[in-house]
This record gives C-alpha cells, structure tokens and sequence, in this order.
C-alpha cells in the first residue's frame, strides 16, 4: 500500500511541476509591457553589498544587541534549591 501511495504522489508532483513549468513561458517575457521603465542595471559589487553584505550585517547587528541586552537581565539563581524527589514517597 505504501508503494501505491508513493507512486501516486510522485505522479502528482509530476505533473503538478510539468504543468506549472508549461504555464510560465519565458516567451513572454521578451515583450514589454505599457509603462515598464527598468533602471541601469546593477553592479556585481552593488549585487552583493545589496543581496549579501546588508543582510549579513542586519543580522550581526541584531544578534549582538540580543546578546548585550540579555547579559544585562541575568539573575542569579538560588544553589540550596534540591531538584532531587525524595525515594520515599507514600501514595
């Protein structure tokens, strides 16, 4: 039964994929539309400062103040606490 259902939904994918990759022809693509202007293309350095640097460094920037504002709130926690149950235990 599993190999039935396996078969089943590797077809759908499939299909579904064949279909999808049918129905967007880059053909169309070639043609303009009314009222498209595109800008001067990008850079390689520009590509990777927009797509690479910026993103890495939100992401430093952002995991350095969680770092900072979390040492900030740290509590001292209590040692004399015995998390151990105790063996004797009457119901």
């Amino acid at each position: 039964m599993d190999k039935k259902n396996a078969l089943r939904a590797g077809t759908l994918a499939a299909g579904t994929t064949l279909m999808m990759l049918l129905m967007s022809s880059p053909a169309l693509a070639v043609t303009r539309d009314d009222g498209d202007d595109p800008g001067p293309g990008l850079s390689v350095g520009e590509t990777l400062g927009y797509f690479v640097g910026i993103p890495i460094v939100l992401f430093l920037v952002i995991a350095g103040l969680v770092m900072v504002l979390d040492r900030s709130k740290k509590q001292e926690t209590s040692r004399n606490i015995n998390v151990r149950p105790k063996a004797e235990v009457k119901a």
